[in-house]
């Protein structure tokens, strides 16, 4: 994570990578590119909060499975943590809309047996719908990335597709993130199993 100032809309811009997540009660923009990642914009209209998280669910999991596993805890996780963080900014739970960016194919194989973005998409879908968050706009899907800037204060969020040669060291740090994400997964169970 990392901050700087945008000349063209002459606001403080975070720029949030995978696995992390930022919350602003002052107008700041928040942007981020993913891949097969997912970037939920969360905010609060009425007490001008707003965030984003930035995460990826690796796993190889039915429908039914995504909120009941070990795996769906990464975007559980992320997921309760963007909300919490808002509500202590101020935002209430009740007013908070979503906007949900990702899950494009741009690494050309996988991790198990099912499509990691799909499965990514699925599971926002259903946390959101769970947790009675309406979807305002979503841009998902594809075999292409997308860079966005969210407004922090209004919930406004501009996305750009980026053609392949925009994101080729992108997609090695998305593979590097979901690799890391498998060895915590490969480290918990050897320990899980270890123990009984």
């Amino acid at each position: 994570m990392y901050k700087c100032f945008s000349s063209k809309y002459q606001r403080p811009v975070i720029v949030i990578e995978a696995g992390e997540y930022y919350i602003s009660t002052q107008g700041e923009i928040i942007s981020t590119i993913v891949g097969s990642c997912i970037c939920t914009c969360l905010y609060d209209p009425v007490h001008a909060v707003g965030g984003v998280n930035h995460f990826m669910l690796p796993a190889s999991l039915k429908s039914h499975e995504i909120l009941t596993t070990e795996m769906g805890r990464y975007g559980l996780y992320a997921m309760e943590l963007l909300i919490a963080e808002i509500m202590k900014s101020g935002g209430q739970r009740q007013l908070l809309k979503a906007k949900v960016f990702g899950g494009g194919r741009l690494l050309n194989y996988r991790l198990s047996h099912d499509n990691i973005p799909q499965f990514n998409i699925k599971f926002i879908n259903h946390f959101l719908k769970m947790e009675q968050i309406p979807i305002i706009s979503k841009d998902v899907g594809g075999d292409f990335g997308r860079k966005l800037y969210f407004f922090s204060d209004t919930g406004k969020v501009f996305v750009k597709k980026l053609l392949p040669q925009q994101y080729t060291e992108f997609k090695y740090v998305e593979a590097r993130y979901t690799e890391r994400l498998l060895r915590i997964k490969k480290n918990a169970k050897t320990r899980y199993s270890n123990h009984r």
